[in-house]
């Protein structure tokens, strides 16, 4: 396989590991490095939603201490049970309403425009939920969480289908509009991405089989393991960086961006590839 086209896997890896759990759009930022790089046909966009099955093993391998023991007290703690019904339950409404409106958003909204406009839409969002008052946090931990919160955040979640929102950024803000602490909408995030990005992937994969072949297992690998791991360093820094500080720098970041992609695309500058 042509070794530029894997140094573009990889590099597409690391963005995808770096961005998938931080609030400022992973599918976004695809596109726009897909742009760049000239990786942006029907199997690129395959390729895209694959490696954020790279990108979730590396939730697994960082929260496998939370995950087995809830495996293991599934059939006696009903603490346990409400936190995987509660998983089950906000990842219904991404199934049902990815499964009606998916081909059409992707179809008509996966352009760098749309990308760089929700990104600064989500970034003044972002601002709005961090001067909350803390007063008004009901749920401290992600155990604390009813079915109605779970639904809440999976519906929340929803939003994300719009490239640029960030699935991250909509679950966590999102949890924190709805009366989660900042602890617990990230870690319930995380474990509604371990389904939804798993269920897309494999979907994906499935839907799109007919453009593939043995020939792209290299590609794919390469995409997988580079996600992951950069992936798995960015959890943990998040994990710590969230114990002290709010997401005001992802808002402005968000909103710089933003308005660089819509100065250049106008400009013509650069030209962010359709």
């Amino acid at each position: 396989m042509d070794t530029i086209l894997l140094i573009k896997a990889a590099i597409m890896g690391v963005v995808e590991g770096l961005t998938e759990f931080l609030p400022i759009s992973s599918t976004g930022h695809l596109i726009l490095a897909g742009s760049l790089l000239g990786f942006h046909d029907d199997k690129a966009k395959v390729f895209d939603i694959a490696i954020q099955t790279g990108a979730i093993f590396a939730v697994i391998l960082v929260y496998w201490q939370k995950i087995s023991q809830t495996v293991r007290e599934l059939p006696t703690h009903a603490r346990a049970r409400r936190l995987v019904a509660n998983v089950a339950i906000g990842f219904l409404p991404a199934v049902i309403l990815g499964l009606l409106f998916g081909k059409v958003i992707k179809a008509h909204l996966f352009i760098p425009v749309v990308v760089a406009s929700t990104f600064i839409l989500g970034g003044f969002i972002i601002l709005w939920a961090e001067r909350r008052p803390a007063s008004r946090t009901r749920v401290f931990d992600v155990d604390e969480m009813s079915g109605l919160d779970a639904l809440k955040v999976g519906l929340v979640q929803c939003l994300a289908m719009i490239p640029g929102t960030s699935r991250s950024g909509a679950t966590i803000i999102g949890g924190m509009l709805l009366g989660l602490s900042r602890k617990a909408a990230t870690d319930f995030s995380f474990f509604l991405a371990i389904p939804t990005l798993i269920g897309a992937g494999a979907y994906s994969l499935y839907k799109e089989r007919a453009l593939l072949s043995m020939a792209d297992l290299p590609l794919f690998s390469v995409g997988l393991v580079v996600s992951f791991l950069a992936a798995w360093v960015c959890v943990r820094w998040l994990l710590r960086y969230i114990a002290s500080h709010d997401f005001v720098p992802f808002a402005w970041y968000r909103i710089a961006f933003g308005i660089v992609v819509l100065a250049t695309a106008y400009s013509g500058l650069v030209v962010w590839a359709d």
